[in-house]
Formats: structure tokens, C-alpha cells, sequence
């Protein structure tokens, strides 16, 4: 009888260095992988949320940009517009651009008020004052027909009508200078009346 196979022992089997070792191993390997899965998804959720804050933002600056720019669309471009000022004073002529820092105007008029009253009597004065439409240009510092008003200085703007008195005016002196107008009997005049104001402060006396 062969008793051969009885004296060959079974060598234990050595665990792989990478095996995993005692009875929780398998659980400890899927807590791993959750883990990264769970971080993985974290840095997607953050990097989704960041892109989403960017969009909002970029929309949020646009609309504020765009605000004065939508005001722009309600300048009537066939129209003349009047530009009120916190100073009172009010410009006539065509708003060119309009945003949160300025109001471009061209093609500008304002009112001047004279009074043709001798007497001394406040009744008679107001009777007499009459109101001009006066075209800029032809002023002491003679300056382009172009005017940028500071926003902050604009109570508010509207469109005028074409049967309105200034639009009127406006359109009977454009007839009236077709060629634009002539500013050498307004700057005579106002140089005479600059030398007399710089003549009389020269001799006046304190």
C-alpha cells in the first residue's frame, strides 16, 4: 500500500499582500469607494453651484448696464426733447445718448427773458417780460452745438410735440437760417456789452 500522500501535509496558502485581511476588510473597501464617491459628487455639486453664482452675476450686471439703456429707447428720435435741470434751468434740442453718467444733447435752445419795462412798478415788470427762444452757439465762449450734461444734474427729460410753442419756434428758425445761423451781430453786441462791464469794473470804486 502507498502511504505516500499520508506523510504530504497541505502548506497553508500565505494571504496576498493585497488581499484584504480579517473580517471587516470587505466593509472597510466599500466605505472606501462610497467616500470617493461621495467627494466626487461634492466637487461636481460646488463647481455647478460656483458656474450657477457666475451666470447670476453676469446677468444681474448686464441689466444694471442696460438700465439707462432701456430709458434710451423712449427718446423719440423724430422729436425734440426737453432736459430739465436741479438748476431750473432747461435745455431744448435732440438727447444723442443717454446713460447713468451723462445726456448728450445736440441741436440745443434755451429760453432768455427780457424785460422792456422802464418803471419801477413789479405789476408793469411782469407784464412786459417776454420769453425768447435763443439757439446756443453765438455766446461769449462760442461753444459747439453739442452739450454733455452730468446725469446727477437731471431732474428728468421728456419728447415735446410737434405743435408745441418751442417746437414751433424751432422750426421757424431753422426756415428762417437755413444755412445755420450767423453769429456776428450777437457777438458784436456781446463783446460791447463784455468791454462796458470790464470799463465800468475798472473805474468803480470800493
Amino acid at each position: 500500500m502507498d502511504f505516500s500522500n499520508r506523510t504530504t501535509q497541505p502548506q497553508p496558502v500565505a494571504p496576498s499582500a493585497h488581499a484584504p485581511v480579517g473580517p471587516n476588510a470587505g466593509h472597510r473597501k466599500n466605505n472606501a469607494n462610497e467616500g470617493n464617491g461621495w467627494r466626487r459628487w461634492g466637487t461636481i455639486l460646488v463647481a455647478a453651484a460656483v458656474i450657477i453664482l457666475l451666470i447670476a452675476l453676469t446677468v444681474a450686471v448686464s441689466f444694471g448696464n442696460n438700465s439707462s439703456d432701456n430709458e434710451g429707447t423712449y427718446v423719440d428720435t423724430n422729436k425734440l426733447q426737453a432736459v430739465f435741470l436741479n438748476t431750473g434751468q432747461v435745455y431744448f434740442g435732440n438727447v444723442k445718448k443717454l446713460n447713468d453718467k451723462y445726456v448728450v444733447l445736440t441741436n440745443i435752445y434755451y429760453l432768455q427773458t427780457s424785460n422792456g419795462s422802464s418803471g419801477t412798478s413789479s405789476t408793469s415788470s411782469n407784464a412786459n417780460t417776454s420769453v425768447s427762444l435763443v439757439k446756443l452757439g453765438c455766446e461769449l465762449h462760442e461753444p459747439y452745438d453739442q452739450m454733455v450734461i452730468n446725469r446727477s444734474q437731471v431732474t428728468f427729460w421728456e419728447n415735446l410735440q410737434d405743435g408745441g410753442q418751442v417746437a414751433k419756434a424751432v422750426k421757424t428758425f431753422q426756415q428762417q437760417n437755413p444755412n445755420g445761423q450767423k453769429c456776428t451781430d450777437q457777438s458784436s453786441s456781446a463783446s460791447t456789452t463784455s468791454g462796458n462791464s470790464a470799463q465800468n469794473a475798472g473805474t468803480s470804486k470800493p
